[in-house]
């Protein structure tokens, strides 16, 4: 355990009452904070603006703690013999005898990640996104400070909106700008294509670009990074990671993070990072965000399907469709199995209906999961967390209810711990300006129409940008770095190797099913790489982590 701080402040927090931010500028950011808190309690947060997280303690020994809206800048807390200890990281709050907390793990199998407020540690929590911490006279709350508020603007131009949109994302792209070389990731998607051309114009010269490609058919779309980098006319570098390259980082990768991070993307991030510093970068610029505030995941045009067999008559759903689908042999026919499919999927409300896609429950939790391991404990403990967040968002709206969603599951817990990661591991700085505080309030007004276009994706982000992105980025379907990891395995014997033992080290610890990973390496991976190929990898980055961090660690009596 580190030495008790009694402050930490992280970030680049804009203070938005002027006298504040000048006390930050003369007197540094600790003393702006300080002030703030003096103002305005715990609602100092949703006075300032950008990335940051503040941990401090007052003279009459409260304590307040508060993280971003997005959780860019992280905070951990532990309470001690009646002291309340932070961190930015969980590893830096446990000892030795710090336990580890099943449930942590269940969480991890069941999201790729641990969501906070959880960590891996017994009794070492994680402050979410949007969050304040409040420990005063012995009593710790812990309360959102910020919440999603939807108040869709109504009879805006689209050209108004439009040119108010590049507007921010030209200033968004300019405050991450660390006055060195201007440079961003570029997997040749719209978000970082966009952040390319947006450094180009706020920096005055072309912006310094970094993509990855995969040597495996169907994974790599470098030849749209090189679009973009001839369009915008950056200083392009290419990097093709390779199996040999992640027999050799995996280890060193997975134990970086305080806990247990399964986000496959995390390897070719980190090589793309380590290009940047090697060509003399000090902050890179990410694209993250773009599909989750201006609906750009496909699942969102999927939703709206299934939300629309909500909406008919019930006497339709109740006295026909679902009896004649229902019916012994139905699901025999390809098209009316497909019928069936999709009245089960649409008779589930959300979030619950999400665990139908989630890879842990449809293998089955009893068929991968040891009996000992499953008693400690509550596969039920996910999905309420789900519910909660699915429930706090402000809006009526299904589409924009998913959106703020993602900004909980897909960016603060998965997506940006992975940039954040890496990047810190290969020793840069990363900015994100596509969820500056500005483009935020943007969206949160965007109507909803705009985001998802009947069943077409990101509309206005497309047709705002029409003429600025090359048409073959505009039109191209979604991709990124993803990893071809299961591929990879059924021809590379290295690789196989090191994930086969890593993953039979979670059976010697008592937590995966000896049967299961026999018949996941055997069987399913040769069946469908890419699908198997995911389970395999959370397993074995797990495992990876748990053999730098707690070698020792077991289920006892597991059987």
């Amino acid at each position: 355990m580190t030495s008790i701080q009694t402050c930490l402040v992280l970030g680049k927090p804009r203070f938005r009452d002027t006298d504040i931010q000048q006390v930050a500028t003369n007197q540094g950011v600790l003393s702006a904070w300080q002030n703030a808190f003096e103002r305005h309690k715990t609602e100092a947060p949703n006075t300032v603006a950008g990335d940051f997280a503040v941990a401090m303690q007052t003279a009459a020994g409260t304590v307040f703690m508060a993280v971003d809206r997005f959780a860019i800048r992280s905070l951990c807390y532990r309470e001690v013999g009646g002291r309340l200890l932070f961190a930015e990281r969980a590893d830096e709050l446990a000892d030795a005898s710090t336990e580890i907390d099943p449930q942590a793990i269940f969480d991890y199998f069941y999201f790729h990640a641990i969501p906070s407020p959880r960590t891996i540690f017994k009794g070492v929590y994680r402050v979410p996104p949007g969050h304040y911490v409040l420990f005063e006279n012995g009593q710790l709350t812990v309360a959102p400070y910020w919440k999603p508020a939807f108040e869709e603007a109504r009879n805006q131009p689209f050209e108004k909106l439009r040119d108010e949109f590049r507007e921010i994302l030209q200033q968004a792209a300019a405050r991450q700008l660390d006055g060195g070389k201007a440079a961003c990731f570029l997997s040749g998607g719209t978000d970082s294509s966009t952040v390319a051309g947006m450094i180009g114009l706020a920096h005055g010269a072309p912006a310094a670009t970094y993509s990855i490609g995969f040597e495996a058919e169907g994974y790599d779309e470098m030849e749209f990074a090189r679009i973009a980098a001839r369009h915008f006319n950056t200083e392009h570098h290419e990097y093709y990671v390779t199996p040999d390259d992640l027999v050799s980082s995996i280890p060193m990768v997975a134990s970086s993070y305080d806990q247990p991070f399964g986000n496959s993307s995390a390897l070719p991030a980190y090589y793309c990072a380590k290009m940047a510093k090697e060509g003399g970068v000090s902050t890179i610029l990410a694209g993250d965000g773009g599909d989750e505030l201006f609906g750009g995941n496909s699942r969102y045009a999927k939703q709206r399907i299934f939300n629309s067999y909500r909406h008919l008559p019930s006497l339709l759903k109740k006295g026909l469709l679902e009896p004649l689908f229902s019916l012994p042999g139905m699901d025999q026919i390809p098209l009316v199995k497909k019928g069936s499919s999709y009245i089960e999927q649409a008779s589930i409300p959300m979030p619950d209906r999400l665990q139908l896609y989630n890879l842990i429950t449809r293998l089955g939790v009893d068929q991968v999961l040891t009996p000992g391991f499953l008693q400690s404990i509550n596969l039920s403990a996910p999905l309420g967390l789900q519910r909660e967040v699915w429930s706090s968002a402000m809006t009526c709206n299904l589409t924009n209810r998913e959106l703020a969603f993602d900004w909980r599951f897909t960016l603060a817990e998965s997506d940006l711990p992975k940039v954040c990661g890496t990047t810190r591991l290969a020793g840069i700085n990363v900015g994100f300006p596509m969820l500056d505080d500005d483009l935020l309030a943007f969206s949160l007004r965007l109507p909803v129409e705009y985001k998802l276009k009947g069943l077409k994706l990101r509309w206005f982000f497309k047709e705002a940008l029409r003429g600025f992105l090359p048409d073959e980025i505009i039109v191209k379907k979604k991709q990124g770095f993803g990893l071809p990891f299961g591929v990879w395995l059924t021809r590379h014997d290295a690789l196989r190797k090191l994930a086969r033992n890593s993953v039979m080290g979670l059976v010697d610890r008592g937590i995966l099913r000896a049967e299961f990973v026999e018949r996941l390496f055997s069987k399913h991976l040769q069946e469908h790489p890419g699908y198997y190929g995911e389970m395999i990898w959370i397993s074995m980055m797990l495992e990876q982590w748990l053999q730098s961090h707690r070698a020792g660690y077991a289920i006892r009596n597991f059987n």
